[in-house]
């Protein structure tokens, strides 16, 4: 094991080059993939039409990340150094995002993103060497900018065989809401399939605890977020989410459920959260509703 890297290894005058880099790509909203996550997160719609609205982050279905396989690296990730900098640090995270949702997306569309680097910052953590890039998106119809969203990543070292990881802070417990999940490794490598990751981490047990370390299979962090807003759909299905912001916490694995959990919070906000076995929080988030 190496030792964990420190700020002085990291050129981040050249990462920070990346700054302003945009990218743009066009999809369709289709039907399939609707269904397909209906069915994966165990929702009884009818089948979308024509017209219909996208559900809020349903739209992470589509701009699907398509590389060559020979473009991969060794842990199912694109290789550093396209659109986002080459930051030589092994784990990349997604760490937290922030959306505004003008108007919604509908079945049958033909959808623009533009995405572009923000920033890229270079901070000391517990274990070593921390990178956080911001990108933003902005998708569009024919209507204009239908959502904006600000996509944090995180990337960082391996922990040496000697670190624990830190207890995850308690989290509320006074939910009104609440669902248990199972995160079976049917759930996660449908998950990954419908979002064409392939980071393996999400489905390949051996990698995921011999060579990350980690206890078991991590749960994506945009399945925990999807499934923070599918709670407040089941809850409230008649509101609209027009804001959500939320930020992993600390990881979930498949080795144990984990309880997704919210409430009523100010005049027009709920708050929402997910919640290990222990207790301990995982995601927290807020949504704004119209």
């Amino acid at each position: 094991m190496t030792e964990p890297a420190s700020t002085e290894a990291i050129d981040i005058a050249r990462l920070q080059q990346w700054i302003g880099r945009t990218e743009a790509h066009t999809d369709r909203v289709t039907a399939v993939p609707v269904a397909a996550l209906s069915a994966t997160l165990d929702r009884d719609d009818p089948p979308a039409q024509p017209g219909d609205a996208l559900p809020p982050l349903w739209h992470w279905l589509y701009f699907l990340p398509i590389h060559r396989h020979s473009d991969l690296g060794p842990d199912g990730h694109a290789q550093r150094g396209g659109f986002l900098p080459p930051v030589p640090l092994p784990r990349r995270m997604w760490a937290g995002g922030r959306l505004e949702f003008h108007h919604p997306l509908r079945i049958g569309e033909t959808i623009t993103r533009v995405s572009r680097i923000v920033d890229v910052k270079l901070k000391l953590g517990r274990t070593g060497a921390l990178v956080f890039v911001l990108v933003r998106h902005e998708i569009g119809d024919s209507d204009g900018v239908a959502l904006t969203e600000e996509h944090d990543i995180v990337y960082r070292d391996r922990p040496a065989p000697t670190d624990s990881a830190p207890a995850a802070p308690l989290a509320p417990a006074d939910s009104i809401w609440q669902r248990t999940i199972h995160p079976d490794d049917v759930l996660l490598f449908r998950y990954s399939a419908l979002t064409f990751n392939g980071h393996r981490i999400h489905y390949e047990r051996r990698y995921a605890t011999e060579v990350e370390g980690y206890p078991g299979l991590v749960v994506h962090g945009p399945l925990i977020a999807t499934l923070l807003l599918d709670l407040l759909r089941r809850s409230l299905p008649q509101s609209r989410v027009t804001q959500f912001q939320f930020r992993a916490v600390s990881p979930l694995f498949d080795t144990a459920p984990f309880t997704v959990c919210g409430k009523p919070a100010l005049a027009g906000f709920v708050s929402l959260w997910a919640q290990n076995a222990a207790g301990g929080l995982a995601m927290e988030a807020t949504a704004a509703l119209s």
